[in-house]
């Protein structure tokens, strides 16, 4: 079965929030989201994702003035918004992004595991390595880690919080209270890690997950993440602009991940898709129209400087994009191949950002119901992924086409759930429950 995640943000698209439709609240809005959560798991969709970002975007010119012009800001932080989801949510999954760069194992594994408690096993993370300067300089740094640096210190990160989770056994409490004895001595293990980036004693003080570990997320497509997704992700949040890409970005994950003895099926390879829906083909299409319109340079070349992490207001903007690709220190993976279709194009600058900040280089299906409802099934049979996240465009007040109208037709065509599986969000998933390494 395909397995879909919906993306839980103010709207992708970098005109959307200026929609007459869109609810703009800058991402703060507890009865929304609560709404669309509550759709979701009325869909059966396995989880909600939360991104997130450690800054206001700056990079661009050097000052928040492009920004504040752009998308809403005051996104909400993941962890304590998928607590309160948990408290209103029974079966859907529920995943937010922790930066392995500027947060520490310990209090992560803390708060992650005791989300997999409140929620029944219900917990998600996306591991990510943060992108800009912006984000280093609210943590005590000049400048972002160099790609191999921080992606060296979330191996260590990912390593360290799996030996925090199995460091409280499934069965050390007893409660034995005849006997004075709470909980067992040997079900828990100090650590004693002492590497390269953390120093932990550990024990954990919070049980060991009902999931064993909540569910592993990785999102993105450069070398690097590819080889540490191999290891370590469950589920892959990526970028594949269309479906021989895809296809190909699939059977290489795969491959890779049984060159790691692992087994291929144990990874979810999931890709973003940003659907501009409406009840007829000419209606999506003035929809697409429309909402493109409403994109401004200034705001796509201050989002585009902030995942480069380069500052793009000191290029002309109606003269050729430069080549960028040895240069952004950023998400490099991404732009590798943002750049060199600018290039193959003779995009100017300016064309370059406006057309990256339309879907942010995910595909988009601009149509019915019908339209997406057969693009995510062929993309699904022909071996390009196992399912997707879905990204809105923007967010509004009432109503979602999508969850209302595709994922009936997906359900009809016998790819999707009309059920959850009893269990954990591993359950829903497909994906086996981890032993503890430790024992």
């Amino acid at each position: 079965m395909m397995n879909i995640a919906l993306y839980l943000d103010a709207g992708i698209h970098q005109g959307g929030w200026r929609h007459p439709e869109a609810v703009s609240s800058g991402g703060t809005n507890w009865p929304l989201f609560r709404r669309i959560a509550q759709q979701a798991e009325a869909a059966k969709l396995d989880m909600i994702f939360v991104a997130d970002k450690l800054a206001i975007d700056d990079i661009y010119g050097g000052d928040l003035s492009a920004t504040v012009r752009s998308r809403p800001q005051g996104w909400s932080e993941p962890l304590t918004l998928l607590a309160a989801l948990a408290a209103v949510t029974d079966r859907i999954g529920l995943g937010g992004t922790v930066s392995s760069s500027y947060s520490l194992p310990y209090t992560t594994a803390r708060q992650l595991a005791n989300i997999d408690h409140l929620s029944g096993g219900r917990a998600a993370w996306n591991l990510v390595t943060s992108v800009s300067d912006a984000e280093a300089r609210n943590f005590g740094r000049d400048s972002h880690y160099p790609p191999a640096g921080r992606y060296a210190r979330a191996a260590e990160f990912i390593t360290l919080m799996k030996k925090l989770w199995d460091s409280f056994d499934d069965d050390a409490i007893v409660i034995d209270k005849a006997n004075a004895l709470f909980a067992r001595p040997d079900g828990f293990r100090y650590l004693n890690h002492h590497e390269t980036f953390f120093d932990v004693r550990g024990p954990l003080n919070i049980p060991r997950p009902p999931q064993g570990y909540p569910v592993v997320i990785q999102a993105g497509v450069s070398e690097a993440f590819i080889d540490l997704a191999a290891q370590h992700a469950e589920v892959l949040f990526v970028v594949q602009p269309d479906q021989q890409r895809a296809r190909r970005f699939y059977q290489t994950l795969k491959s890779k991940a049984q060159q790691y003895g692992r087994t291929p099926d144990r990874l979810r390879v999931l890709p973003g898709i940003v659907p501009v829906l409406a009840e007829t083909r000419a209606a999506a299409q003035e929809k697409d129209r429309y909402l493109k319109s409403l994109i401004t340079v200034e705001s796509a070349l201050s989002f585009m400087s902030a995942s480069m992490n380069h500052d793009l207001a000191q290029y002309p903007l109606d003269k050729p994009a430069p080549d960028l690709r040895d240069i952004i220190t950023g998400s490099k993976g991404r732009f590798q191949y943002v750049i060199a279709q600018a290039l193959e194009e003779k995009l100017t600058l300016g064309e370059m950002a406006v057309r990256y900040a339309e879907s942010l280089s995910f595909p988009s299906p601009v149509g019915t119901p019908d339209d997406v409802a057969a693009m995510m099934i062929a993309w699904y049979h022909s071996g390009a992924c196992d399912g997707f996240v879905v990204l809105p465009t923007y967010l509004e007040a009432s109503g979602n086409l999508f969850l209302e109208e595709v994922v009936p037709r997906l359900q009809r065509a016998g790819v999707f759930r009309t059920t959850y599986p009893e269990g954990t969000l591993r359950d829903t998933l497909g994906l086996a429950r981890p032993e503890n390494g430790l024992r």
